[in-house]
């Protein structure tokens, strides 16, 4: 069998024609001596060897006209039958006609009880050639199984076409070494029944068949995820350690032929408890459609898919801006392969340098920027508070005012759930430059930031710069929290020390956190932008938090590994300014409905812009300085809801939590008196 196996070889088609051809001349030989009774003296003394003679040619012609022997046998399919039974249907109907033709009209020989003869050969024939190739295709797959040591054995998801269509696939795909063993479904009427010789399943008995057959991995097919035991069944794999990969709907495969590299193993995406985002292409599209776009950090993980996804809705241009060079090469190199006609600028600059960032703007004269560039790692941001405020607040402020100076349409800040009552650096820097671009926005007709850049302009000895002030920037937020995936996530960092054996660091076990992939987050952006009339910060319903613990459980479940066994999950204590939970919305905060179901508008008091203004300029001149605790105490003032979390700043909330204990007493006996 090994040898079989190892060493398949294939038959030459004529000797599959010749066998075909003696399958069927055997059957007629059958069927005529049937209906004559099995009179062996009276059929050699008549017209017998005439007739099995005329009907063996006409078959070997049938035969090597449709072409019935072309296909290996061992992969013969639902198809390949059907094309035997036409072939057999077409002799049987021809031979009639051909046996008065020739055996009664050249030889006048009398024809046999014709109808008898023809349905019983076409049913005994048909059934023979059929038995021949499952037969051998069954020898083939027991060799197959004998013969590999590390065979996959799998279940197929679901029992309708696509399903059919994929146990064919991967049967076809001779050499990869996987073997169906059935289909399985939660429910329905085909429960128990046989598809293409494989049992139909039920999901309760998954765990059986994982220990009988040994079961390795479940096939499912994208059109099943919209069910609802999608997620039953999947945690159920989880937990008996059978791998889960998905295959893409059968229009999507090459040449119309599923393509092994197309089964992808389950990404830790799939498992959000929640349904996937939608968003209205249309708005988007009017939105975009002829525009030039300016993208920040175009290189990062978020401005990257902002990039990608901008650029399906036909824009007249797009400028790529970020300071990594690479990355930023990458970007560009796969959007102008992707979209060789397409308007693609780069522009390698920091935004914290202002006269730098001008030189796009008065180039290009964009209509919309999406704001995507900022410093996002918490810990880092702790260390070097002054690095998060002149890339966060300032490099904001210099975007936003650069964006009035031009007359930018819209002006999209990406900026994050930590800057929700923050604990930290980021989190707190973040939610200034929410601050800030908020009161530009209501000053009216943003005069201020145009006069600066007025003034600025005049300066530059380009005279041929001219400021279009007088078009009222519309200014939108949107806050959303961590996002699988992208650089600097955990994802990749769990996925690293899976690779190395484990064990897998969390900080805590009750930190939870909410998430959504990057295309999700990048969609409800786009949405965002198009129903924002300024002013607003959009908060997306990113569905339940979770647990981190929990997610890198997962991931070494979905590395076919159990959880502190194959890898260890070792806790290591909070981070500075980390916290356990976080929030999407301040306490103060109220949310309006839009048209999208998962976008509400954040409703926060906003603050004048000569004030903010001054609190920022008050802050550059802070990190200029070097003193950073008096730094984040300016930020403390500004922000007052920002308490430091496991960090050396936060003796500056025991020393304002001091005062404020110190004036209660003061008030109090003033009001005794």
């Amino acid at each position: 069998m090994k040898i079989f196996y190892d060493k398949p070889f294939t038959v030459p088609r004529w000797i599959i024609l010749m066998a075909d051809t003696v399958i069927v001349t055997a059957s007629f030989v059958l069927s005529y001596f049937i209906l004559e009774q099995f009179r062996f003296s009276f059929l050699v003394r008549g017209h017998f060897f005439i007739h099995a003679g005329l009907f063996s040619l006409l078959s070997l012609g049938v035969f090597y006209s449709m072409r019935i022997y072309s296909g290996l046998i061992r992969y013969s399919n639902t198809k390949d039958m059907f094309r035997i039974f036409s072939a057999v249907l077409a002799v049987t109907a021809l031979y009639p006609v051909v046996s008065v033709l020739i055996a009664g009209q050249l030889y006048h020989i009398p024809s046999p009880d014709m109808p008898s003869l023809l349905v019983l050969n076409f049913f005994i024939s048909s059934s023979l050639l059929i038995l021949f190739r499952t037969s051998i295709k069954e020898i083939y797959i027991l060799a197959k199984g004998n013969a590999m040591t590390d065979v996959k054995r799998v279940l197929i998801y679901g029992s309708d076409q696509q399903s059919i269509l994929i146990k064919q696939a991967i049967e076809s795909a001779g050499q990869h070494k996987y073997v169906v063993s059935g289909f399985i479904q939660s429910g329905g009427h085909k429960i128990n029944s046989t598809i293409e010789q494989k049992k139909v399943y039920h999901v309760r008995e998954l765990p059986e068949l994982h220990k009988k057959l040994t079961i390795d991995k479940l096939i499912l097919p994208n059109t099943q995820w919209g069910q609802s035991e999608f997620r039953a069944i999947i945690d159920c794999c989880l937990n008996l350690g059978i791998k889960v990969q998905t295959v893409p709907p059968s229009e999507q495969w090459v040449s119309g032929k599923l393509s092994l590299g197309q089964m992808q193993d389950l990404k830790i995406e799939d498992l959000l408890p929640r349904k996937p985002i939608e968003i209205n292409n249309e708005l988007v599209s009017e939105e975009i459609l002829g525009k030039r776009v300016l993208i920040t950090g175009a290189a990062g993980s978020i401005g990257a898919e902002i990039v990608r996804q901008v650029m399906s809705f036909h824009p007249e241009m797009v400028i790529l801006c970020d300071q990594a060079e690479s990355p930023l090469h990458e970007i560009q190199l796969e959007m102008e392969e992707k979209y060789p006609s397409a308007k693609i600028k780069t522009f390698i600059a920091s935004i914290r340098n202002l006269r730098r960032m001008l030189i796009p703007f008065k180039e290009y004269r964009p209509n919309i920027v999406f704001h995507a560039a900022a410093y996002k790692h918490v810990p880092m941001m702790e260390k070097y508070p002054e690095e998060a405020i002149l890339t966060n607040v300032m490099g904001t402020r210099n975007m936003a005012d650069l964006s009035v100076c031009f007359g930018v349409e819209k002006f999209v800040m990406i900026s994050t759930d930590k800057a929700v009552n923050p604990t930290n650096i980021m989190g707190a820097s973040k939610r200034i430059a929410e601050v800030y671009v908020q009161s530009l926005n209501h000053a009216s007709n943003n005069p201020p930031a145009a006069e600066f850049l007025s003034r600025l302009v005049q300066d530059d000895d380009d005279e041929s710069i001219t400021v279009t002030a007088n078009v009222k920037t519309k200014f939108i937020t949107t806050r959303f929290g961590n996002v699988l995936g992208s650089n600097g996530s955990v994802i990749p960092r769990f996925r690293t020390q899976i690779q190395h054996g484990g064990p897998i660091t969390v900080t805590h076990p009750d930190i939870t956190r909410y998430f959504m992939t990057i295309p999700e987050a990048v969609q409800l952006v786009l949405e965002a932008a198009t129903m924002g009339h300024g002013g607003e910060i959009f908060v997306f319903d990113m569905g339940e938090p979770v647990k981190i613990k929990d997610l890198a459980a997962n991931m070494i479940k979905l590395s076919g590994l159990v959880p502190d066994k194959d890898i260890k999950i070792v806790y290591t204590g909070l981070r500075p300014g980390e916290k356990l939970y976080e929030e999407l919305l301040n306490e103060k905060e109220k949310t309006l409905p839009t048209h999208h179901e998962k976008i509400k508008i954040a409703k926060v008091v906003s603050r004048s812009y000569k004030e903010v203004l001054n609190d920022i300029e008050g802050l550059t001149d802070l990190c200029k300085q070097g003193d950073q605790f008096r730094l984040v105490g300016k930020m403390k003032n500004i922000v007052p809801e920002f308490i430091s979390n496991n960090s050396e700043f936060s003796k500056l909330d025991e020393v304002k939590s001091k005062k404020k204990v110190l004036f209660i007493p003061a008030f109090t006996s003033s009001l005794k008196v």
